[in-house]
């Protein structure tokens, strides 16, 4: 999506905010600042810095979402059931041949109340469903009757894989948050444009360091596992000079050679689809009470998709989320939607409104009522991931980073009334531990606020945020780096508009 292209809210919000900004005294943070639309940041004593969070979402932000033409049209439902009528649309344009762009076609759903008893799946690239209207007088897809499943699911196929014989050790002593390019012992197996991973593993020293393996215990308390922690990034090759990398996304995880350094190797992904997306539609869950725990539980699930979105849609009632992003799917936008009034009982692993677990996202104008963890990541998420310009009412949890170390998060002008936090939740859970690492609150609006930094390896930031700093579950963790608490007047107002501005 090019910086042209972004939606008017989200332009008029930047320009509200910046104007804000001029009436009150204009400040810079001492981390990253601007002149000129040049962005320069500022490193640590390691070489660490704020990451540049540009390049996420659909094509990587280099690419806008398309309006593909329509191939197929439903034009009224089904009496009773619409499961079949839809899914067989799906199943003939899924035959149809992909063009030079990627695309199928659309499916275009006219205005009515579309019944769903159980799923709808698309496991082909270039599928694009598309409604008449996210409110009750469009294209409304009803999850019918009980059992907790995703109403639409964007699915492909297979796993990552490593290419063989292509693994290489990172020569780098250590490699900071920020960078860009490493050197490694032998680049000559690769050239620009290889898709590979930068692997950085995890160790019995890094897990010992980080305090992980001493959390305090209760029934169901899991110490955490160095092999558990092997964290893969996927990047593309840019450029090579010599031994050195360079590549397309920053490194948001440090590799220290104290904690096993880093490697790097070329992986294929077959199964995955891509140029897929959903738009403007309704999706409403049947539900008993406002209790109940058995009927439709996700509305639109991506997994295993890379270039895909969701746009203009709206959730209700459903029991866990709006969109849900598996660690499997990247490079996906989703932006103007809404995930209202969840129906479940209130407690863990429900109401995950807006729910990221894969890496290069991209969480846009979107708003949530009666969620828990509205703009949130799971375990060991990969970076860099952007919620951008969102809002949250009537909370009941908070939104940040869930658990098990997620890296290289941007929450940028996200208000709620409730809390953002970044900590160590200890033996919440199964033992969550250090829920998020190299994360960044910028110019946010909350209750209340806890940010604190890990023992090791990793910084998180709380820069121009408005509300309540509080210490968090434990008191006596490292603070985050906290800067202009309750100050008006943060320029640039979003960190990542500015970066995606200075990068075009």
């Amino acid at each position: 999506m090019k910086y042209k292209s972004l939606t008017i809210s989200s332009i008029v919000l930047f320009f509200m905010v910046g104007a804000a900004g001029f009436m009150a005294p204009a400040w810079q943070s001492k981390f990253v600042h601007e002149t000129n639309g040049k962005l320069t940041y500022v490193a640590d004593d390691k070489g660490n810095t704020i990451p540049d969070f540009s390049r996420v979402g659909y094509h990587q932000g280099d690419k806008d979402i398309s309006d593909v033409p329509v191939v197929k049209t439903i034009l009224a439902p089904d009496a009773g059931d619409s499961q079949e009528l839809i899914q067989k649309a799906i199943d003939e344009v899924a035959a149809m041949p992909v063009n030079a762009e990627g695309f199928r076609g659309t499916i275009l759903i006219k205005r009515g109340v579309y019944k769903i008893p159980g799923s709808l799946e698309i496991s082909k690239s270039g599928i694009i469903i598309r409604g008449e209207g996210d409110s009750e007088n469009g294209t409304v897809l009803v999850a019918a009757g009980k059992g907790q499943r995703s109403l639409l699911t964007f699915i492909g196929s297979g796993n990552r894989k490593e290419t063989p014989a292509t693994r290489v050790r990172i020569s780098d002593v250590y490699v900071p948050v920020g960078a860009v390019s490493f050197s490694v012992e032998n680049a000559s197996n690769y050239k620009v444009g290889d898709k590979i991973v930068v692997f950085r593993p995890g160790t019995e020293a890094w897990i010992k360091d980080l305090k992980m393996d001493q959390i305090t215990p209760r029934q169901g308390t899991n110490q955490w596992k160095a092999k558990e922690y092997d964290l893969q990034f996927e990047r593309v090759v840019t450029r090579i000079d010599g031994n050195r990398i360079f590549i397309d996304n920053p490194v948001v995880m440090a590799m220290d050679a104290k904690y096993g350094g880093g490697f790097v190797f070329k992986y294929s992904f077959d199964g995955r689809i891509s140029e897929n997306g959903v738009e403007h539609i309704l999706f409403k869950s049947d539900y008993a009470s406002d209790t109940d725990e058995d009927h439709g539980w996700t509305a639109v699930e991506f997994r295993g998709v890379e270039n895909g979105w969701a746009r203009n849609i709206t959730s209700k009632y459903f029991g866990y989320s709006c969109v849900t992003i598996e660690p499997s799917a990247k490079c996906i936008t989703v932006t103007d939607s809404k995930c209202l009034d969840a129906k479940s009982i209130i407690t863990g692993g429900r109401r995950y409104s807006f729910c990221v677990n894969g890496q290069l996202n991209l969480v846009m104008n979107c708003e949530t009522t009666e969620g828990r963890h509205d703009f949130v990541t799971g375990a060991r998420v990969c970076g860099p991931n952007v919620f951008y310009n969102c809002k949250s009412r009537n909370t009941h949890a908070d939104i940040g980073p869930h658990h098990r170390w997620a890296t290289g998060t941007l929450y940028d002008n996200v208000v709620t009334d409730g809390q953002i936090n970044i900590q160590d939740r200890g033996n919440m859970g199964s033992g969550h531990g250090w829920a998020g690492a190299n994360q960044v609150l910028w110019n946010c609006s909350v209750k209340d606020a806890a940010v604190q930094n890990p023992w090791v390896s990793a910084k998180n930031y709380s820069i121009g945020l408005h509300g309540r700093r509080y210490a968090g579950h434990f008191t006596d963790r490292p603070e985050g780096e906290w800067e202009g608490l309750n100050k008006s007047g943060l320029q640039p107002a979003s960190l990542y508009v500015a970066q995606l501005k200075a990068r075009k």
